[in-house]
């Protein structure tokens, strides 16, 4: 089970990564929730240009991620889930939601650490928000990341399924709350509960600094609720709020070779 747990991994993350893109770039054409305000293809081709460098960095220069670090954590009997007597699918689901909590406070972490928040202003620098703006992100960054959750995943003696399960819904729900999509208020209302719907994750690309500084959860919700970082809307409303950061509003600008180069040029910002 393990072998093949590593050997359709990728196959099973592109599934789901692509097929939430299509569904995602549908419901936008079919119920968008503002108007774009930049041309879309520009945008598209940054945004999809550094999933591709991102992806090929990562199997170039990394070819043991976080599934494969779990394998191992298993073999050798590391981390905290490893050496506790649980039901196999209790250890799993304790994986799943200890992992989220560390992507939750590692995001915060870049938010406030001036030489991180220089890698992760590239993610908002986007001056709209669409289901690809989820996955905007600069190779620097997602190298940091995975480092992250690997560091984890050994900490916390995650199975090696709780990391698939993770990994896949970490992007699924990236895109799903950055998507451009309208949802009406009750349920959205209801869905915010369990996972982070577009109306609450838009509030925290608002160009008003406290704003942005809010709402880090990417899939769960409770964390931002527990911790005190939760804020329900705009104050200017979703469709009067600015998306963006206030040092990059020129889109000739936030071009594919401009966002590769933007953490080490300037000040980092607020």
């Amino acid at each position: 089970m393990n072998n093949s747990i590593l050997a359709y991994e990728w196959a099973i993350r592109f599934v789901f990564f692509f097929g939430i893109l299509v569904l995602m770039a549908i419901w936008e054409v079919l119920a968008p929730r503002r108007s774009l305000k930049t041309s879309k293809s520009v945008r598209w081709y940054s945004n999809l240009g550094l999933v591709f460098i991102d992806t090929l960095a990562l199997r170039l220069l990394l070819p043991v991620q976080a599934v494969g670090i779990a394998l191992l954590v298993e073999d050798r009997g590391w981390g905290v889930l490893t050496n506790i007597a649980l039901p196999y699918w209790m250890a799993v689901v304790i994986g799943v939601v200890g992992l989220d909590f560390v992507i939750y406070l590692q995001h915060a972490m870049f938010h406030t650490i001036p030489t991180l928040w220089r890698l992760h202003r590239v993610h908002h620098t986007d001056l709209d928000f669409d289901v690809t703006t989820g996955i905007r992100f600069h190779p620097v960054e997602i190298f940091l990341s995975m480092g992250i959750k690997m560091s984890a995943v050994v900490v916390l003696g995650a199975p090696p399924i709780s990391v698939v399960i993770f990994e896949v819904l970490l992007n699924a729900t990236s895109m799903f709350n950055h998507g451009n999509v309208r949802l009406p208020g009750r349920i959205d209302r209801l869905l915010r509960l369990i996972v982070v719907t577009p109306e609450m994750h838009r509030v925290h690309h608002s160009v008003v600094i406290q704003e942005h500084n809010s709402n880090f959860g990417f899939n769960l919700p409770w964390w931002d609720r527990f911790l005190g970082t939760y804020r329900d809307q705009p104050a200017a409303g979703h469709e009067g709020m600015t998306i963006g950061l206030s040092l990059f509003r020129d889109p000739k600008s936030l071009t594919l070779p401009w966002l590769l180069v933007l953490p080490f040029t300037g000040k980092p910002g607020k």
